[in-house]
């Protein structure tokens, strides 16, 4: 079993620095200061759920959910708005084992599901999220504003 927890404050650090690399990813410019205080102020205001992958003390990935609801379901949903591990240490299973926490995040919360959403081009996750259950939901159209 991986180890797999709930982040806290003293993980802000290295949970900044694997963010930021996640950032990188999508192509947005390296800022490590405001990842750090972005992360902290979710864990301050409890408006994100985030879980930790974690070897020899070291950080080696993490989750972030988001609560959503539905109205139709009158239920919460969460979002799996951020996925990543460290490409040193891909392969190992932690991207299912912080999968399998959000699932049970999900359980425990009583909510009627997770949502999230990845590139088309994404060949890893896209194959990483039907293996882990997730269904492609082909069947709506997905609209962004933005105000940017």
């Amino acid at each position: 079993m991986k180890n797999i927890r709930k982040a806290v404050a003293n993980d802000l650090p290295q949970l900044a620095a694997l963010f930021d690399q996640y950032r990188i990813f999508y192509h947005k410019e390296s800022d490590i200061p405001s990842a750090e205080k972005f992360l902290q102020e979710r864990l301050e205001n409890k408006d994100s759920e985030i879980f930790v992958a974690e070897e020899n003390s070291e950080l080696t990935g993490f989750v972030q959910l988001y609560p959503l609801f539905s109205s139709t379901r009158m239920q919460r949903y969460w979002l799996l708005n951020d996925l990543y591990v460290n490409e040193n240490h891909r392969g190992k299973g932690y991207s299912k084992a912080l999968i399998e926490a959000s699932k049970e995040l999900c359980r425990s919360s009583k909510a009627c599901g997770i949502l999230l959403e990845t590139g088309k081009s994404n060949d890893i996750g896209n194959q990483l999220y039907p293996a882990c259950g997730f269904e492609l939901y082909d069947s709506v159209n997905f609209y962004e504003w933005s105000n940017s």
